[in-house]
């Protein structure tokens, strides 16, 4: 058993720093997307329609299935529903 410590969990099982980099990003702008759908109280079908997607889509997203998400679609989905994004980029340590 190792001792080794991680920033985060997309650290420990990712193969490649860019890959956990990539789902870090992913991770924020699903759970922002979540949130915004539970708090607005949209049902899958209307955030469906709001996206520009199916509903199964959303039920995707509700679920945590991070591997069917890109970037670009997440951004997309983010910007229409009215939240802003903002990104860091810092020297890694």
């Amino acid at each position: 058993m190792s001792d080794q410590r991680f920033a985060s969990v997309w650290d420990a099982i990712e193969d490649t720093p860019e890959e956990a980099e990539n789902m870090k990003l992913r991770s924020i702008l699903m759970t922002a997307l979540k949130s915004h759908i539970t708090r607005t109280e949209m049902n899958q079908a209307q955030a469906a329609k709001l996206f520009g997607v199916t509903q199964p889509r959303v039920s995707d997203l509700m679920r945590g299935k991070i591997n069917l998400f890109g970037l670009d679609a997440l951004v997309n989905m983010a910007t229409v529903a009215g939240l802003h994004i903002e990104m860091r980029v810092l020297e890694a340590a």
